[in-house]
């Protein structure tokens, strides 16, 4: 199976931030793609770096002083606790990585896998709602 093509417009949105948070980003963009090879890259809101398969996976914004990498499934389980912005946001929840963060790359990994796999059945309000996959 071929990986799907990175978008130049993502490559423009990290070469503009520091060194620091180009790092950053450049992990979220390879574990996005590790977690499945069908992933594709866009840019949506004009500027914010997003990554999807069957619906978001999670979206990259750099602020002045961390990045927030943004989940899109609040069903999505948590057991390591990497999860430190929005337990209780209806859509979305988020990880915030600051400079010298220690980052558990292998629970965000397995969370970007969670989500692929709500995705691919019909996405978490899908799951949520008990309504079966069209299929």
């Amino acid at each position: 199976m071929n990986a799907s093509p990175s978008d130049p417009r993502v490559d423009e949105y990290i070469d503009r931030l520091p060194e620091w948070q180009q790092a950053i980003c450049r992990e979220v963009r390879a574990l996005a793609r590790e977690a499945d090879p069908e992933v594709e890259e866009t840019i949506k809101r004009s500027v914010q770096p997003y990554f999807v398969l069957k619906g978001n996976i999670c979206a990259l914004l750099a602020a002045k002083d961390h990045v927030n990498i943004f989940l899109y499934d609040p069903t999505a389980a948590d057991p390591h606790g990497i999860i430190n912005q929005g337990q209780g946001n209806s859509t979305a929840r988020a990880v915030q990585i600051y400079r010298d963060d220690e980052i558990n790359w292998t629970a965000l990994l397995a969370m970007f896998r969670a989500i692929i796999v709500n995705n691919r059945a019909g996405g978490w309000r899908r799951i949520k709602s008990g309504t079966p996959s069209p299929d």
